[in-house]
């Protein structure tokens, strides 16, 4: 951009020239009419105030230049810093969830385990209840097998002493001085 400006400059100048240069071409005027060109110091001082500005004009453009460039550069780095954060906050994130998968992987097995074993546990307790159960009916059945037994015979001797007309001896143990 301040290469177009200077080059427009400069061709503004040339022009400017081949412009004066054909118009003397074309119009000719007697060289006793033409004043004398003197330049003043104030002219010179101008001119060297115009390339002053114009070289102050230049560098800042050119320091404006450096500031973009640095400006960019400065961007570009941040950018950098940003994409490798985000990478690596994006692998651990990866490596958590895997972490974390194989951890509830670990502990369904653990579940799994513990409901195998507490189903077994179950069906062993089960199982031995069952024996207790069946044990106890065995015991009962033997008890009113023993009950049935001594009821049969309680009634022998009660038709026995029926049929003898006697009185047994121990009627009532606790009454037993009748």
């Amino acid at each position: 951009m301040v290469e177009r400006e200077t080059e427009s400059v400069y061709e503004n100048e040339e022009s400017v020239k081949e412009f004066s240069v054909e118009e003397k071409a074309i119009v000719s005027l007697p060289t006793e009419e033409l004043p004398l060109i003197q330049k003043d110091e104030s002219e010179v001082a101008k001119a060297m105030e115009k390339t002053k500005d114009r070289d102050v004009a230049l560098a800042q453009v050119e320091m404006e230049k450096k500031l973009a460039l640095i400006k960019a550069w400065e961007d570009n780095e941040k950018a950098k810093a940003d994409n490798k954060a985000y990478k690596k906050l994006s692998a651990l994130d990866a490596w958590e969830s895997t972490k974390r998968a194989s951890l509830e992987a670990q502990l369904k097995q653990i579940e799994e385990k513990f409901e195998k074993k507490k189903a077994e546990y179950g069906e062993k307790m089960k199982n031995k209840m069952s024996i207790v159960h069946r044990a106890a009916e065995e015991n009962k059945a033997s008890i009113e097998a023993d009950r049935a037994g001594e009821f049969l015979t309680v009634e022998e001797v009660a038709s026995k002493f029926r049929a003898t007309g006697r009185i047994p001896k121990k009627l009532f143990a606790c009454f037993s001085s009748f």
